[in-house]
């Protein structure tokens, strides 16, 4: 029996076709609550193992709406373990995130774990921040391509900031100054495209 170079074409396709056939292996994702706050944002997510994904996901905020000031950027990788399978249902995981901010005329009226947020109405924060964490959530498959997830992270940030009289202007009032900050690091509604 002959084979012709088409018919043997055909069986090579096939036959890499069905090894590489191991469903989705990638993910594109958006933040829905940064997409609120008007801030840029995307994530990568790869499967590494049947259990395993990384994703390196960023933000950008880069404008002052109603002289509110709540510019900044930042990047976030994280590792997951996926109790079922890659892309569903629940995961938990850790994460590192690193960036820059430029914080003031914030109306914030609360305080956690010894940080006051209301100090974003009278002053202009800008600086730089490094942390981790761990993230637990869970997603829900809406179809062969498409999923929502919900996380919510809880970690450590260092930042060392300079401290301004006011929102876009006036002088510095304090200069290079650490904090140690504990608690949320994390929240997010994603919306999914798989493949």
């Amino acid at each position: 029996m002959k084979l012709s170079i088409k018919s043997l074409l055909c069986v090579i396709l096939i036959v890499v076709g069905a090894l590489m056939a191991n469903g989705q292996t990638h993910a594109l994702k958006s933040n829905l609550l940064s997409d609120v706050t008007l801030t840029l944002n995307g994530a990568y997510e790869y499967k590494v193992a049947p259990k395993w994904t990384v994703e390196l996901g960023g933000n950008l905020n880069a404008w002052t709406v109603n002289e509110h000031r709540w510019k900044q950027w930042s990047l976030v990788p994280e590792a997951r373990y996926w109790f079922c399978q890659a892309f569903s249902g629940h995961f938990i995981g850790g994460h590192l995130l690193g960036g820059e901010y430029n914080w003031g005329n914030l109306d914030m009226n609360f305080k956690m774990l010894g940080t006051d947020f209301s100090k974003l109405k009278d002053y202009r924060y800008q600086g730089w921040m490094v942390g981790a964490g761990i993230v637990y959530g869970y997603s829900w498959i809406l179809n062969r391509h498409w999923n929502i997830e919900a996380e919510i992270g809880l970690g450590w940030v260092y930042t060392r900031y300079d401290k301004f009289e006011c929102h876009d202007c006036g002088k510095r009032v304090e200069r290079n100054k650490p904090h140690n900050y504990v608690g949320p690091t994390k929240a997010a509604v994603n919306l999914i495209y798989t493949f």
